[in-house]
């Protein structure tokens, strides 16, 4: 407006000294004012080559300048978008509105593609770039995504073994959570006293002793899984032959409690309804079962877009043992309370948004 002014030379020069500043100023910021595109399908679109390559959104890397969180330190998101995906059932659900909810804190947009049925699903979402990212178990990494047919020993090293050789897939394993949702077979607690079983070992007997009576629920992917029904069979040298039902997973607890259809079940280790049935889970005596410490997966390009992930989610990880992710999987499945709450109360309640 003082250029309109007449009379008023040095308010002139005064009005266009700012002016230039500001255009020189305004030359210097990134493209875009730091925001970030979507792909087409919401998430990050495949490279010719068969990989997957960073969306625009999510590849804007992090800017410097601290945000509100209390989680993840002085990681800004601002401007970045991701996609964030999981698998269907409740600990998966609650692990993705965690994930969710800690990106939006920290000032990144978030498309929710969270409940994806199945594992490999999920991977392939992963790997294709329809998600940036999801939580994925080192045992189901190892196993089924890496076509392994032997765990690793310890869980330490079995983390190590899947971060090293998935990394030839771009996918980056982020520090693992403390907890182990291993698989397990568990039954009602009195049944269990009946048939006198505490270990699966004892299934051997079980089954020789009465064929007919050695039922097994479980849902379809343990049914086909090397780490699942198959490789257990041939580890303990027992069958439960055509006496398996496949159910929902989340009917596998309650039929076990009733002992109907089955006396035994897939179970999940860290599922709150074990507990909350009053569950006896056997002993897993010949360490059948590989460790499945969670991760969260991220695309290679992502990830190095965006280097302050790791310490956005180093607390959440941290944060999550067995006592507590049990706790949270009970509160949707004995409680009937949301994920997006359960997940909103835990990382308030830890101090790892909103701060």
């Amino acid at each position: 407006m003082h250029l309109r002014t007449p009379g008023r030379p040095i308010a002139l020069l005064a009005s266009l000294a700012l002016i230039l500043a500001a255009c020189s100023s305004a030359a210097t910021a990134s493209p875009g004012g730091g925001g970030a595109s979507a792909s087409p399908a919401g998430g990050a679109s495949a490279s010719p080559a068969g990989g997957a390559s960073a969306s625009p959104a999510a590849s804007e890397s992090m800017g410097a300048e601290p945000s509100a969180s209390a989680g993840g330190g002085d990681v800004d998101l601002t401007g970045v978008e991701v996609t964030v995906g999981s698998k269907e059932f409740t600990e998966q659900l609650i692990l993705g509105e965690i994930t969710k909810q800690v990106l939006e804190d920290a000032g990144a947009t978030v498309d929710d593609q969270t409940g994806l049925t199945g594992s490999t699903v999920v991977r392939e979402a992963l790997t294709s770039g329809e998600i940036d990212m999801y939580w994925e178990y080192t045992g189901t990494g190892w196993i089924t995504h890496l076509g392994n047919e032997a765990p690793v020993a310890g869980a330490q090293e079995q983390f190590d073994a899947v971060k090293e050789a998935d990394a030839a897939n771009q996918i980056v394993w982020m520090d693992p959570a403390p907890f182990n949702n291993t698989y397990a077979i568990a039954l009602a607690s009195e049944k269990a006293t009946e048939l006198g079983v505490t270990k699966l070992s004892d299934l051997t007997t079980v089954a020789s002793a009465n064929a007919d009576a050695t039922t097994l629920c479980a849902a379809a992917e343990f049914l086909s899984r090397d780490d699942g029904l198959p490789g257990l069979e041939e580890a303990y040298g027992f069958t439960f032959g055509d006496n398996v039902s496949e159910l929902e997973l989340g009917l596998v607890y309650t039929s076990i409690d009733k002992g109907d259809p089955c006396t035994f079940g897939e179970v999940f280790a860290t599922d709150g309804r074990i507990a909350g049935l009053g569950l006896t889970v056997l002993e897993d005596d010949k360490e059948f079962f590989p460790s499945y410490l969670p991760s969260l997966n991220v695309r290679q390009e992502v990830f190095e877009a965006n280097p302050g992930l790791a310490d956005l989610f180093a607390p959440i990880a941290e944060a999550l043992d067995n006592d507590t992710m049990t706790g949270l999987n009970a509160k949707v499945d004995v409680d009937g309370e949301e994920p997006a709450d359960v997940a909103k109360a835990f990382l308030e309640e830890q101090g790892l948004i909103g701060g």
